[in-house]
């Protein structure tokens, strides 16, 4: 159930608050129900009936017949006394039981307010309350207002102490404010009277009359048992979609209630108050022309005319009333409630001009017809044409950047590895190529990945941080973050902290940050913490992405839905959490997780086997960070995250339990969580009924993709990670591991070429150094640049290209299908055709893009003549090994594309090349070397080394072999130079410990020269 925090002991800021109670929508009745129910009922029967009729039967009645006198005190004590006292001791207690019962019942049957509290009665009342919630059950529309078995041993005087902000937020009544409530439907009354002054009395019958044969009206029902109203059922019923929940809302909100309140938020609607509803609103409860209804009192009939004048007044004050609500500290700030922000007023809208010319200045840069969409993506994709590709991974940017940019890492470790691990036998660089499913999931990645937005998120909010820091602010508590299709981020905060610090600006209230893209984009990298590393990707609303903060929630996040659907959604959650760019470290713990998803991060993610250790986890983990942050004497994390403070004990741990819980774990669960917003630590669980006991936010994951959370007014097109797609991605992780057995990458390049005087390619590219092309005719000007980029694409990626992963490439913000496919036939033409006719740029069976055996860049003969000489005929010939290395280091005349046009090939980030490429070099200069010290001739070893150290300037094994080489020529001297320019160039971090033992051996004093060059 929903949670409030509060304030330290230390006095600081109240953290965020949560509202309770929460009403849910209708749901339909299980045995389990039934059951408790009447489970329930046989209990109260029992100690309402059973207990003094067992009483009577076997003690007796124990009060005296008459009045007692004085000689009763003078007798003498006996066993009866004290049985008779003991049984007047019960009697008494089944007395506070029953007044319990009958305080608790009347509470739930009027759903005003919360109970009386009996004096004295302490758990008898909580254990009545829960008595009377399971028998009400049955017949109620949900029981999240029955507070949750977690609260027994609390005082029942907490719950009672509630500020003027929690009595409004209390469904059903002021909860004892009756002061303030009669002070506002006193201003209603004066308001409604002023208004009634103001038109002449028959035109406004008259109008009234008119608008009330054009427009429905609805009061709102008294509480029947444990159900209460809500605008979702009220919607459910009226308009065949509780979705529309937020027409009625928008219809009535901020105008002024029969009571003198006022509608500020969907779900907190009282007994009494009048909606009006959608002119297609149908059903008999509704009200269409009052003074035509008998059945309806006069008095309600007064009330529904004076409503309906407010509502000329709507549009005009509406927006102004919102504003002075949220103003006042009361109101939609004090809930839980997640807004899609609007869109940035027109002090902004300069900025997206300027994007807007830019783009289109791009676009006429690339000479395309037509102008390209905003958004990341082609026209296919709106059309619904997925080329084969999961479109689950094409539409969530973040995610597959995150992912993406987490499987280069894990392939660049693994060649770093294998390289280092050469003495012991090396795998080879070229990592294995994709295939099938897996093919799939890495053309999807590299479609839908948007790494730019992830980059600027990432120095938006280190930005941030480091800016609050700076003026001693303390970070506010932000609860999602929204990002606009225009690049915008909006953060929405708790409660208002505020003036954000430049260039952040207000958003729509007090409680919205928002900072332009344009802005954004200025920031550059600060060395501190990542302020909000739970932040999660859950799905898009109005082409906004909503990115939910799991270690904020006051408590339990339930997601409701089918198993399949839910296991999804919680894959998308894990991988993006454990692979994303904005956050530092962080602990995962997967608990019922059907596929093990280790592989993405297994730094990040670990596996629980049950929920019993995952309680006992989390219990101990509970602890510890309650201490730690006493010890430190902060408040929360968040203020061990700016400044001074930062410290790794401060990252997050997040929770995700995907198979649901037993009702006494949820319990346990909801008492862990109560805190955890404080502490940094986040539970999202998954539920098969809807209804998680101790839940403080809800959601549910349709058949058709739709996250819905009507209580936080969401409902999102979901971001989902289907079993099949895990499982891709999972081998796309796998296969790259650098810990893999013989069966992982070799030393053969994906593509050998006649490296022999027959062997002449029709066309030749030299991509390794300045990009130069020879063998086809300089293209128009005005398309060089687009047909050379996705040549170069097609060179490093023999295997094939998907169509879509050329056109994301060649434009990242998204480029319609016909300029695509008429870049792809300039391209065909430009290369032309082989003598027997067939098209050098071809398509394969899986329709990627692929270039004939004819087109060579100097890459592919770089790694062919590499391969010939140590695993081909230089194997056996010293000569032709010699001359083969020889060639292949002429071919090195730089950095790959050097001198590359600024704003393009783009995605070479993408790409291991760069990390390849000088690998591949710094080999072929250490089999040279071999080659040469073979003979004694040390010094084209050392023009060897020399000549691969300007391509890997970096690379221990050269300078190692340098050292040997250096040694060989027995000049002492030369070898201390070399010896502390190495040390000079390894700065503070030293020599690494191979360089120290090597230079140990071969020049004992290399010690005594690095301290006289210290």
């Amino acid at each position: 159930m929903a949670r409030r925090t509060t304030s330290s002991s230390t006095g600081a800021t109240p953290g965020p608050r949560n509202r309770t109670p929460q009403p849910l929508p209708r749901r339909r009745r299980t045995v389990g129900d039934f059951a408790r129910a009447f489970g329930a009922f046989v209990a109260l029967l029992v100690l309402l009936v059973g207990v003094p009729g067992a009483l009577v039967v076997v003690v007796g009645w124990p009060f005296p017949n008459g009045r007692p006198s004085m000689d009763w005190l003078q007798q003498e004590i006996t066993v009866g006394t004290f049985v008779s006292v003991l049984t007047v001791i019960v009697w008494l207690a089944w007395a506070q039981f029953t007044a319990c019962v009958l305080v608790e019942m009347k509470a739930a049957l009027s759903g005003v307010g919360m109970p009386d509290r009996v004096p004295g009665s302490g758990p008898s009342q909580l254990l009545a309350r829960q008595l009377v919630a399971a028998l009400l059950l049955v017949g109620a529309a949900t029981a999240s207002f029955t507070p949750g078995l977690s609260q027994l041993g609390q005082s029942l005087e907490g719950n009672q102490h509630g500020s003027v902000a929690a009595a409004q937020q209390t469904p059903g009544g002021l909860f004892g404010q009756q002061r303030e409530q009669a002070a506002g439907a006193a201003a209603a009354v004066a308001e409604q009277a002023a208004d009634a002054a103001a038109d002449a009395a028959s035109a406004a019958d008259s109008g009234a009359s008119a608008r009330h044969g054009d427009t429905k009206y609805y009061r709102i029902q008294p509480p029947e048992g444990r159900h209460h109203d809500s605008l979702w059922e009220i919607a459910q019923r009226h308009l065949g979609d509780g979705r529309r929940y937020k027409e009625i809302y928008q219809l009535n909100k901020d105008r002024a209630q029969p009571d003198g309140s006022r509608l500020s938020e969907a779900s907190l609607i009282r007994p009494g108050w009048i909606m009006e509803m959608p002119g297609d609103a149908h059903g008999g409860e509704l009200v269409e022309m009052p003074d035509a209804a008998p059945a309806v009192p006069e008095q309600v009939k007064q009330q529904i005319h004076d409503y309906a004048r407010t509502g000329d007044h709507q549009q005009g004050g509406g927006e102004q009333s919102a504003a002075d609500g949220r103003g006042s500290g009361q109101g939609d700030r004090d809930t839980a409630h997640i807004h899609l922000p609007r869109q940035r007023d027109a002090a902004s809208s300069e900025a997206a001009a300027r994007a807007a010319d830019e783009q289109g200045a791009r676009n006429d840069r690339d000479g395309q017809d037509e102008p390209a969409p905003a958004a990341t993506g082609t026209a296919s994709e709106e059309s619904g044409s997925s080329f084969g590709l999961p479109e689950a991974l094409v539409g969530a940017p973040l995610l597959a950047a995150g992912l993406l940019g987490a499987l280069g890492r894990r392939r660049r470790q693994a060649l770093w590895q294998s390289a280092l691990g050469s003495v012991a036998g090396r795998r080879g660089m070229e990592p294995p190529v994709p295939a099938g499913s897996a093919a799939d999931a890495q053309d999807a990645l590299l479609v839908g990945a948007d790494p730019e937005g992830v980059r600027l998120l990432d120095l938006s909010l280190r930005g941030l941080s480091s800016a609050l820091a700076a003026e001693s602010r303390p970070l506010p508590t932000v609860y999602a973050a929204w990002l606009g299709d225009n690049g915008d981020l909006h953060l929405q905060l708790a409660q208002p902290a505020g003036k954000p610090p430049v260039p952040w600006q207000l958003g729509q209230d007090q409680t919205f940050w928002m900072l332009a893209r344009a802005d954004a984009e200025r920031y550059e990298e600060v060395d501190t913490a990542a302020p909000y590393p739970g932040l999660v990707s859950l799905g898009t609303m109005d082409d906004s992405r909503l990115l939910l903060n799991l270690e904020a929630v006051p408590g339990i996040v339930s997601l409701s839905g089918s198993a399949s659907d839910r296991a999804a959604v919680f894959a998308s959650v894990a991988a993006e959490l454990a692979t994303n760019g904005w956050s530092d470290r962080m602990t995962i713990t997967l608990v019922g997780f059907g596929e093990d998803l280790t592989p993405l991060a297994p730094s990040r993610l670990r596996h629980l086997d049950d929920v019993e250790a995952l309680v006992e986890t989390m219990e101990a983990e509970t602890r510890q960070r309650r201490g730690a942050l006493g010890a430190a004497g902060h408040d929360s994390v968040l203020t061990g995250r700016t400044g001074p403070a930062q410290h790794t004990r401060w990252a997050p741990h997040l929770v995700l339990l995907a198979a649901e819980p037993s009702a006494e774990d949820a319990l346990r669960l909801a008492e862990l969580a109560a805190d955890a917003g404080r502490l940094g630590i986040g539970y999202l669980v998954g539920t098969e009924s809807g209804e998680l006991p101790g839940a403080a936010w809800e959601m549910e994951i349709t058949g058709e993709g739709k996250l819905l959370a009507p209580l936080l007014g969401l409902e999102l097109d979901a971001q989902m990670l289907p079993v099949a797609q895990q499982r891709a991605v999972v081998e796309l992780f796998v296969d790259a591991d650098p810990d893999r057995g013989p069966d992982g990458p070799t030393n053969s390049p994906p593509f050998l070429v006649d490296i022999s005087e027959h062997g002449r390619p029709a066309v030749y590219a030299r991509l390794v150094g300045p990009y130069e092309i020879i063998g086809l005719e300089t293209p128009d000007g005005e398309r060089s640049p687009l047909l050379h980029e996705a040549l170069a694409l097609l060179l490093l990626h023999r295997e094939g290209v998907h169509p879509r992963v050329l056109s994301s490439a060649l434009w990242p913000r998204g480029v319609t299908e016909d300029v695509r496919d008429a870049l792809v036939e300039r391209l065909r033409g430009w290369l032309g055709a082989d003598p027997d006719g067939a098209p050098r740029l071809g398509t394969d069976a899986t329709g990627r893009l692929t270039l004939a055996k004819s087109v060579v860049s100097d890459l592919d003969v770089l790694r062919s003549l590499y391969h010939e000489a140590t695993q081909g005929k230089g194997v056996d010939s010293r000569v032709v090994r010699g001359r083969l290395l020889t060639d292949a280091l002429v071919l090195v005349r730089g950095p790959l594309l050097d001198g590359r046009p600024e704003g393009r090939y783009g995605w070479l980030t993408h790409e291991i090349i760069d990390a390849q490429l000088p690998l591949l070099v710094a080999d072929i200069g250490l089999a040279l070397s071999a080659f040469h010290l073979e003979k004694d001739r040390a010094e084209k070893a050392i023009e060897a080394l020399n000549a691969s150290m300007n391509s890997a300037p970096s690379d221990e094994r050269l300078w190692n072999e340098l050292l040997r080489a250096t040694h060989a020529t027995g000049d002492d001297d030369r070898l201390r130079r070399l010896a502390a320019d190495l040390v000079a160039r390894s700065g503070a971090r030293g020599l690494p410990p191979r360089t120290e033992a090597l230079l140990d051996e071969l020049l004992p004093t290399w010690r005594s020269g690095e301290a006289s060059v210290g």
